[in-house]
């Protein structure tokens, strides 16, 4: 194990330390302690709290931040699945779909919310793509000649998704019902199908209208 991640393992273990006592623990100089503390405080996984001592200069205690989780096992995945199967056991199919559609009208209510203000259709997606970033999607928007894209590098429920393709249906439908007024949107890439990430063309209705005729 390296010793960045000993001394992870210990501010997780025994919480707050100083760099001496992790010098003492890791059998380190403290100057050594101290040069991987700035590496860890560069990756964002450590913080430092300077405490005052009963008497000379503050005293400096190293935490850890959420994004050191990184560091950690996590089943999050496992338990999705697990609670998927489980839902289908106890209620079956019509419960999960029920779930499902209970989740896609919440997140339609709180698009919707946060979209009342915004008038034109980029304004729209670009308030679109932020909230779904802060889901975790990674998402932006892309414009193109005709149209727009909904770009989305990542995705949070990959492992739910890929146990029920529905949960993807939803959120296709949940772009379509909050932009139904000026534009039709569809999915072009899928991560589901092996893509490195989904992407949603989105064309405004006056395109769409144009090519119709």
């Amino acid at each position: 194990m390296k010793t960045s991640e000993k001394i992870i393992q210990l501010l997780k273990t025994q919480g707050p330390l100083t760099a001496k006592a992790l010098a003492s623990e890791l059998s380190l100089t403290t100057m050594g302690v101290r040069q991987h503390m700035q590496g860890l405080e560069d990756d964002g996984d450590v913080i430092f709290e300077d405490k005052k001592a009963a008497r000379g200069r503050p005293t400096r205690f190293w935490s850890l931040t959420a994004k050191s989780n990184s560091h950690f096992s996590d089943r999050h995945e496992e338990l999705s699945v697990q609670l998927i199967d489980s839902v289908i056991t106890v209620f079956g199919d019509s419960g999960l779909e029920k779930l499902i559609t209970h989740r896609e009208q919440a997140s339609l209510s709180l698009y919707r919310q946060s979209m009342l203000d915004k008038t034109s259709l980029i304004d729209k997606l670009n308030a679109l793509a932020e909230l779904r970033s802060r889901e975790g999607y990674m998402a932006s928007i892309v414009e193109d000649d005709s149209c727009y894209w909904l770009m989305e590098n990542h995705c949070p429920i990959c492992a739910a998704a890929s146990k029920c393709l529905n949960f993807c249906r939803s959120e296709l439908n949940l772009f379509q019902t909050i932009l139904s007024d000026e534009a039709t949107v569809s999915r072009e890439e899928h991560i589901i199908e092996g893509a490195r990430r989904c992407a949603y063309r989105v064309t405004p209705l006056s395109v769409v209208n144009a090519s119709a005729q």
